[in-house]
């Protein structure tokens, strides 16, 4: 068995802005498992300001721990647990490997019979942007918004969102809430108090990281749902896991693979919110249709009953072309479509 490693710079097709900073390109690593007349593909992805095994080193551990995987046959999980974006990577390879196939598994989404239902996210910018962005999506039949806050001033978000309900009811439009660690203790609670008569959703992260005092006390006094995304990130022992979620109680986990420990870290997460009742959902970060098809397979294969986030793939304007299509609300899979790895590659820096 052979691994080969290529470099290649994402390019947005608008400026990504989240209430940490903005985002014009990514790095990804792409790595390519070659065991005898098989081929499989993988991406490493991650987030420059979020992604807890991203530094200077990055690339020399993709290709460190690649090197092992190459000697041993085999993830050495227990070894590399603390670089989930490249446990994630290398899942994927082994997952077409495997299958000889894009296909992973036997399932309506696979066999491109259905689609998977996905929320219509929509990216923050100033108000009269956002508002475009907002009606666009609802035009094309999402019935499921996300919306980030938490980078302008909250009153003008406000009147945003209660403009989107006041014409959009509940029982037309379910609306999600991202606030990406954007408060306090104090100002979350005012914001969800405020919201809370507009029929919200749910609200992703909207305090800091392990403040797990403060985060179980916002869960209990908030009148809306809470779901944890950031504070997920860093924490690779079962039990690391266990005493997060004890210790806050969410309403919903938000799973993204590249950020939770790959494919087998998101399992370890979903056993243990099947154990406390707690909802979940699967989102891609930012991957190209290399990662976002293998999430999206994965995704196909739990017993998800809501929306799921996994529309980012429009994203770039320099992304693979791949067998990933949205249609109204529903991301598909057209299993027959051949994708043309040699001359997507042909674009990037090989590694080694």
């Amino acid at each position: 068995m052979k691994i080969e490693i290529y470099k290649k710079k994402l390019n947005f097709v608008f400026t990504a802005n989240t209430s940490r900073g903005s985002y014009k390109d990514k790095e990804i690593y792409i790595i390519k498992i070659i065991d005898k007349d098989k081929v499989g593909f993988g991406e490493c992805a991650p987030l420059y300001d979020l992604s807890s095994d991203y530094d200077s080193n990055y690339e020399q551990n993709v290709i460190n721990i690649c090197h092992d995987t190459e000697v041993k046959g085999f993830i050495d999980y227990a070894l590399h647990k603390n670089f989930p974006s490249i446990l994630m990577g290398l899942e994927t390879a082994f997952m077409q490997l495997k299958n000889n196939s894009l296909k992973f598994y036997d399932n309506a989404f696979c066999n491109g019979n259905d689609g998977i239902l996905i929320n219509g996210l929509i990216w923050m910018g100033d108000i009269d942007l956002m508002k475009e962005r907002l009606y666009k999506k609802i035009e094309e039949g999402f019935s499921c918004i996300k919306i980030k806050i938490g980078a302008l001033d909250f009153d003008s978000e406000y009147k945003l969102i209660k403009i989107i309900r006041d014409e959009f009811p509940l029982k037309d439009l379910t609306i999600r809430l991202d606030a990406n660690c954007a408060y306090d203790f104090d100002k979350a609670l005012y914001v969800l108090d405020k919201l809370a008569p507009l029929d919200i959703h749910s609200i992703e992260q909207p305090l800091k990281v392990r403040q797990y005092k403060e985060s179980k006390k916002l869960v209990e006094l908030s009148p809306i749902k809470i779901a944890l995304d950031e504070d997920l990130i860093g924490l690779y022992d079962i039990e690391e896991k266990r005493h997060c979620l004890e210790s806050i109680k969410p309403n919903f986990i938000i799973l993204k693979p590249t950020l939770h420990g790959g494919f087998k870290g998101c399992d370890e997460w979903l056993s243990l919110a099947d154990e406390m009742n707690i909802d979940y959902w699967i989102t891609s970060a930012l991957e190209s249709n290399i990662g976002l098809n293998a999430i999206a397979q994965y995704a196909s294969t739990k017993d998800i009953q809501i929306p799921q986030g996994l529309g980012t793939g429009l994203l770039f304007n320099n992304n693979i072309d791949y067998g990933l299509y949205i249609k109204g609300e529903k991301l598909f899979f057209n299993k027959d479509f051949k994708v043309c790895f040699d001359s997507y590659l042909k674009d990037c820096e090989k590694i080694c």
